[in-house]
């Protein structure tokens, strides 16, 4: 493919085909206030009834934002921060929650931990995933490591995958052409190409679907001293996912997936070990199997979560490196509820997680964990829960958390206040105790508490203003100097956060929410002080919607490691716009999204390009 390709003919040939579309009856009213949450409890509780700060985004959302990736749309949400999202495609994404990192924040795919325990956070990679492959996602902030265990100290991210269609047969294909330009270059070149397809169905009592997707960009470099060396990224994801029910009260969910990632990045080649273009690649291949069967009784159900991962990963550099980790999890609980009151769960949670250095290391988890949650008749709800962490290196540690909140009915809505007290643990992962690079064998595990309070008022479909202040203590954070060492200060950090949804006016919804992370002691590279996010959703009519995305991120303290020199990142602002059109009975749907629009020049990571202003055309077409 010609990646000098003009886009412009193609943005007339769709602008061209909306105004010869017709309207079609559909439900394309914002979806603005969800009334039930998950994730915080495991069990579908309404809103008002939930104790914490819970971040729904729905399949709506998911195809108003078809042309972003899936760290880009929840860059926009409160509290997150997602540095590298905005930079080259291959740049390495750092995840900021509550003062926290990559390391602090758990990532789940459909219920089941996801991590690399060869990696140096023992995190996921969010550049692995295709959002056109995912049917919505839950974020629950602050810590949950009595529901979810290790690292689950400052938010769990629930990514549900796509679930198979209700028809017999259907289908779904999904391709955006883009440009992938800097601020100093605005040639207008399509340099961004993303393609995603699935098949899905099902029977009287099998379902199933057969997903496939590639991404590949080019057009920039990592490195922003000199644009002439192309840094290109490529992406593809295929799954299956198969569900049969063999009786009402039993059925069984088995899925399997195959992602690779490879993409050229730039390093500091010797002599001078500075900064700039080299020919560096970076290579992951991830595979994942699971099976998860489910017996649902009277009253309750038992469901085991089991999950294996593969993953291997090079980087071809002057400091080359060679990774490959293993991992089998299995999650089994019991979920059983008295009266419409009392929710009850118990579980045990055993992790096994290998990884290859200079030899093979490893380490097990084994949490029982129980909770339970009290829906009162008259306002009083709470949340509680316990867990025994037994790692295989470090012994038992016990975690909890109490999560208590009242809330009053309202005409239409109602209002309610929430507070909670929450421990966890964190284990050194296995690059930081046996890796290559600083690895110290004695380090101690992290330990954090977390207090919270806030309010919520909400009037649903009108409108919903809710607040939360937080307070973290974190003891032995694990840093790096000449190699990983823990911390002789205790990190404090706090802050809070607002959030506003407004929908009044009929068709226009209007959000905006608005962040302060204050590091008491200690230091967090990268991590803004001050974050706004506003979004502005139209419909022109049944089936058009245009919306305008402003986001503010504060200053940033980053380091120059030319003279490994603290420095302060100027705040910077951008705009985004996109528009959808529907046509043909619904089965086809254009979409047009500018980003950058003002075309800002900032740095997001000192050194590293950033995008200027880009814009993205495509279609979709569901059969």
């Amino acid at each position: 493919m010609n990646k000098k390709t003009s886009v412009f003919g193609v943005l007339c040939l769709g602008i061209s085909m909306v105004g010869f579309t017709q309207q079609q009856s559909d439900s394309t009213k914002v979806e603005q206030l969800e009334e039930v949450v998950v994730t915080d409890s495991r069990f579908m509780l309404k809103r008002e009834n939930s104790g914490k700060m819970v971040i729904k985004i729905s399949k709506q959302e998911i195809e108003r934002n078809q042309a972003r990736t899936i760290s880009e749309l929840i860059n926009t949400k409160s509290g997150i921060e997602i540095n590298g999202s905005r930079s080259v495609e291959g740049q390495n994404l750092g995840n900021y929650i509550r003062g926290g990192n990559n390391r602090q924040i758990l990532m789940l795919i459909d219920g089941v931990q996801v991590n690399d325990p060869s990696i140096v956070a023992n995190d996921f990679d969010l550049r692995l995933l295709d959002l056109n492959m995912v049917e919505s996602i839950e974020i629950i902030k602050g810590a949950a490591s009595t529901l979810y265990g290790n690292s689950a100290a400052t938010a769990v991210i629930n990514i549900t995958t796509k679930k198979a269609s209700k028809e017999s047969v259907s289908g779904s294909f999904l391709t955006v052409v883009g440009t992938n330009q800097s601020q100093d270059d605005l040639n207008y070149n399509a340099s961004s190409f993303t393609n995603s397809v699935s098949v899905s169905g099902k029977t009287r009592k099998f379902n199933y679907l057969i997903g496939f997707g590639n991404r590949f960009v080019d057009g920039l470099s990592a490195a922003k001293s000199n644009n002439s060396e192309k840094d290109p990224f490529s992406r593809f994801n295929t799954n299956v996912k198969l569900g049969y029910e063999l009786c009402k009260a039993f059925n069984l969910t088995a899925f399997a997936s195959y992602d690779k990632l490879k993409t050229d990045i730039d390093g500091y080649p010797a002599p001078n070990y500075t900064f700039a273009d080299t020919y560096d690649e970076y290579i992951v291949k991830q595979k994942r199997v699971g099976v998860s069967p489910k017996f649902t009784y009277k009253n309750g159900s038992f469901q085991i979560n089991t999950a294996f991962t593969e993953i291997n990963r090079e980087t071809v550099s002057d400091f080359s490196s060679v990774n490959k980790a293993k991992s089998y999890v299995v999650d089994a609980f019991n979920k059983y509820v008295f009266d419409d009151t009392f929710y009850t769960i118990v579980g045990l949670n055993y992790g096994d997680y290998n990884s290859q250095f200079t030899k093979e290391e490893s380490f097990t988890n084994t949490d029982p964990y129980a909770n339970v949650v009290y829906i009162s008749y008259f306002g009083l709800n709470i949340n509680a829960g316990i867990r025994l962490n037994n790692h295989s290196e470090y012994g038992s540690h016990f975690v909890y958390s109490l999560n208590p909140s009242y809330s009053i009915d309202l005409d239409g809505g109602y209002t309610k206040i929430f507070g909670s007290y929450a421990t966890s643990f964190i284990a050194p992962n296995l690059s930081q105790l046996f890796g290559y690079f600083g690895a110290n064998p004695d380090l101690e595990p992290e330990e954090n508490l977390t207090i919270e309070g806030g309010f919520e008022y909400n009037l649903k479909k009108k409108f919903r203003l809710s607040g939360v202040y937080f307070n973290r203590k974190e003891e032995n954070t694990i840093i790096y100097t000449t190699g990983y060492q823990n911390a002789n200060a205790v990190a404090r950090v706090h802050g809070f956060e607002i959030e506003a949804e407004l929908g009044l006016i009929e068709n226009l919804n209007v959000s905006a929410n608005y962040t302060f992370t204050e590091l008491k002691d200690g230091l967090r590279l990268r991590l803004p002080k001050h974050k706004v996010n506003a979004n502005l959703g139209y419909n022109f009519c049944e089936n058009t919607f245009a919306s305008l995305n402003y986001q503010y991120v504060g200053n940033r303290t980053d380091t120059d490691f030319s003279t490994f020199e603290n420095v302060e990142l100027p705040p910077f602002s951008i705009v985004d716009l996109y528009f959808s059109q529907k046509v043909i009975k619904n089965k086809l749907k254009l979409l047009v999204s500018v980003t950058n629009l003002l075309n800002e020049d900032y740095f997001e990571i000192l050194g590293y390009t950033t995008k200027g202003r880009n814009v993205n055309l495509g279609f979709n077409i569901n059969l």
